[in-house]
This record gives C-alpha cells, sequence and structure tokens, in this order.
C-alpha cells in the first residue's frame, strides 16, 4: 500500500525538493506551506523573497506531471490547530499518514549583541518576545504537536510503521547570530530523539537531518565564496532514504551533512 506523507514548509526549498523525492517513490504528499513578506534586507538576492510569497502551485503541478500524487494546503503552524487540520486532510485525500517530515521553519535572525547586520551583511535584530514565540511557535511548537498527532494516530490505528524526520540547524553548542533559531531546532532535535526512542515498538524511526549551508534562496555571493554550498535536492535525497524501507534500522540519529 502506497505511504501518505505530510511534509511541512514545501512550497520552496528543502522542503519542496524533499516533496518532489518523496513522490518519485510513489509516496503520496500533502504539502504544507505559508506565504509571507519577509523583511526588507538588501543582502538578500531576490529569490529569497519571490520563493517566500509564492504558493505551491508549481510543485504540485510538477508531481502531478511526473506522474506523482500531491495536494497542497496553505496553513498558519503557529495556529495549535493546524497539525489536526494536516492531518485530517491528508487522510481525506491520501489515507493514513505514516510519514511526517517537519522542515518548516519560522526563521529570525535574533541576537543578544548590539549588532545591525551579521558578518554577511544580513539584518539582525535583539531577541525579543517577538523574535523567541516566532521561533519556537513553529519549529519547537508545532513540530512536537506534529509529531504528537502522529504518534496518536498512528496508535490509534494499530501502525506498524512509520517515519518522521526534522530539519535542524541548532544543537548544544548554541547558534551564535541566529540564537532563537538554533534554541528552537535543539528542542526539535530533542523532540525528535525521544520520540524515536518512544515509538520505536511500535515500528517508528524518527532522525534529524542537518544540512550544511544550502541554496534555498537567502545565499548571497559573499556566502558562496566562504563555504560549500549544497543544493536543496541534494539534502532532499537524504530525507527520502530516512523515509524509506532501506532505513528500516536507522533511527534516532542527528545525521550531519556537510
Amino acid at each position: 500500500m502506497p505511504h501518505t506523507a505530510i511534509v511541512t514548509g514545501a512550497n520552496q526549498g528543502i522542503g519542496a525538493a524533499t516533496a518532489r523525492a518523496l513522490a518519485e517513490q510513489g509516496v503520496r504528499v500533502l504539502i504544507s506551506f505559508l506565504r509571507y513578506a519577509p523583511a526588507p534586507d538588501a543582502s538578500l538576492p531576490d529569490e529569497y523573497f519571490t520563493s517566500r510569497e509564492s504558493g505551491a502551485d508549481a510543485v504540485v503541478a510538477a508531481i502531478r506531471e511526473a506522474g506523482g500524487q500531491a495536494h497542497a494546503l496553505e496553513v498558519d503552524l503557529t495556529d495549535v490547530g493546524a497539525p489536526a487540520l494536516l492531518f485530517d486532510t491528508a487522510e481525506k485525500l491520501f489515507g493514513p499518514v505514516d510519514v511526517l517530515v517537519n522542515n518548516a521553519s519560522g526563521w529570525v535572525q535574533d541576537t543578544f549583541l548590539a549588532n545591525e547586520t551579521d558578518q554577511f551583511g544580513r539584518v539582525q535584530r535583539a531577541v525579543t518576545p517577538q523574535t523567541f514565540d516566532a521561533q519556537f511557535a513553529v519549529d519547537a511548537r508545532a513540530g512536537a504537536l506534529l509529531i504528537a498527532e502522529f504518534a496518536r494516530r498512528h496508535l490509534a490505528r494499530g501502525g506498524n510503521w512509520g517515519r518522521i524526520v526534522g530539519l535542524t540547524s541548532g544543537g548544544p553548542g548554541g547558534f551564535p547570530g541566529e540564537v532563537s533559531y538554533g534554541a528552537a531546532k535543539a528542542a526539535l532535535d530533542n523532540y525528535t530523539l525521544s520520540a524515536a526512542a518512544e515509538l520505536a515498538p511500535h515500528g517508528i524511526t524518527a532522525n534529524m537531518v542537518k544540512p550544511g549551508v544550502t541554496d534555498t534562496g537567502w545565499v548571497n555571493d559573499e556566502v558562496r565564496a566562504r563555504f560549500p554550498v549544497a543544493r536543496p535536492e541534494e539534502v532532499a535525497s537524504v530525507i527520502a532514504f530516512l523515509c524509506s524501507e532501506a532505513a528500516a534500522r536507522v533511527s534516532g540519529n542527528v545525521l550531519v551533512l556537510r
């Protein structure tokens, strides 16, 4: 029986590439996305702004043209009712969800310093309740609630196969210059690794993927000159593997990509 996936933040970047990669494996995909207008920042390429203001029609069309099944739903993950809505929609369209990819982020660039820009000229702001909430509501709280919804429905139907993958950039070492982003991602790391331990008896694996610098629209010339830059498709191929039958024995890991 074909698998069904929810991929959050999949109208662009790694999420879009992951939706396409899963569909190529025969997975039916519900794409979650939210259009928004980022704060002005002259250091960022135009692509960054256009991609985040775009819908998911192009991603869905590409999957369907290739013979896959996909549907998109615009939803604000800061809404605590969003996880149930996403699962209800996916189940109605495709059947029970057995793959969850927590890719969406409420990214803000905040710092404890008084710097107006970072080393690449990108706009920074001070840590405030607003920057904390914007980041933790999506990366930590929504990620946790999506995992909880996944687990609740899986257990209720007696499921014996499932895959959870999250995207991270945080960790115990901190994330200078993007402190709330790093902290929220570290929380998602912890939720996901806890899920790997708790849900293993029910056939669910759970892993985090920590990409290197990936060109999702934000990479400017200065970043490209200093770091090796991956394509979203390269990261998506790892995520798709973790969601496959072949990764049955891979769980409880943070996979660091270079």
